[in-house]
């Protein structure tokens, strides 16, 4: 909640917002409402009250969970903090997009989780990563995911899966490999690297484990990581399976990877939305009617502190 930002402010709005009956006695000058109005001294009016509000903080989805109040962000936006303390966070960037024809999976997005984030009163942008679009071209590999950005945390998009005549891309994780190419390798302390080095395509990395690499059938995403920020586990951030040759394609890694494409109209699948999940690189082009590669999942932005 927060107290009205134009128009009349009356005394009992006040008494809500503080958590008290509308009735309760309440003065101007008490403690309690020049905390609330941020007038530590001196002459205090109703309208020095406008937008004030008694939460910790304000901005995206908010739940609470196990004595915490969560703000999970599922698209960018802002995160408004009305006093100083500490947070904890989860800050995923989008999965990179999958490989073309024998593609390499496509690496997760960027994984950093940590408590004891200081944060200020002030409002913080926050940018949640788009997944990367995934590659039709022989000669393109696919394109990284976008960064997810809170505060002085960054985490970096995934790599995009190498195509047929192209190397994995590096990235949060790293894009898997295609055509005997070497997959893109992971950023330290966001996640592992794409695997390389056979004729089929190879797994991206994800936020656990690097991808794998088979040379008959695609290779494997590696898995990603699973956090309880949100009160119960949730495993994100797998890289994505690579595309077969004349054979399946990889399964993606826990945590969002999308499946590689395989022959037998087995078509490759996006990353999964808000999990930074690679796509799945595409099979043999030429003996496939399924062989598009698939876009990587978009990022989230997860915080919260003690209600």
């Amino acid at each position: 909640m927060a107290l009205q930002s134009s128009g009349t402010i009356d005394l009992s709005d006040v008494n809500v917002e503080l958590g008290n009956s509308a009735t309760a006695y309440i003065t101007m000058g008490s403690a309690a409402v020049r905390g609330l109005f941020g007038v530590a001294s001196g002459a205090i009016s109703l309208s020095d009250g406008y937008g004030a509000s008694s939460a910790f903080a304000t901005g995206g989805t908010i739940t609470t969970s196990g004595g915490y109040t969560i703000h999970t962000f599922t698209s960018s936006g802002t995160f408004t903090v009305n006093s100083t303390g500490t947070v904890e966070y989860l800050v995923i960037a989008g999965g990179g997009g999958g490989g073309f024809s024998h593609g390499g999976g496509g690496g997760a997005g960027g994984y950093r989780t940590a408590t004891g984030l200081s944060v200020s009163a002030t409002s913080y942008s926050i940018t949640v990563g788009a997944g990367g679009s995934a590659s039709a071209s022989t000669t393109a590999s696919g394109s990284n995911g976008a960064n997810s950005v809170f505060s002085s945390i960054t985490s970096t998009g995934g790599g995009g899966g190498g195509s047929r005549f192209t190397a994995g891309v590096t990235g949060g994780s790293g894009g898997g490999g295609s055509y005997y190419s070497a997959g893109g390798s992971g950023t330290a302390g966001q996640g592992y690297a794409g695997a390389g080095g056979t004729p089929t395509g190879s797994g991206g990395g994800g936020a656990s484990a690097s991808g794998s690499s088979n040379g008959t059938y695609g290779g494997a995403g590696g898995n990603g990581l699973a956090s309880s920020i949100t009160g119960s586990s949730v495993t994100r951030a797998g890289g994505a399976g690579g595309g077969g040759y004349s054979y399946a394609g990889g399964v993606g890694g826990t945590g969002g990877g999308g499946n590689g494409g395989g022959y037998a109209s087995v078509a490759a699948t996006a990353g999964t939305v808000n999990t930074g999940g690679g796509g799945g690189g595409s099979d043999y082009a030429t003996l496939s009617p399924t062989s598009a590669a698939a876009a990587g999942g978009s990022g989230i932005v997860i915080i919260r502190y003690p209600t």
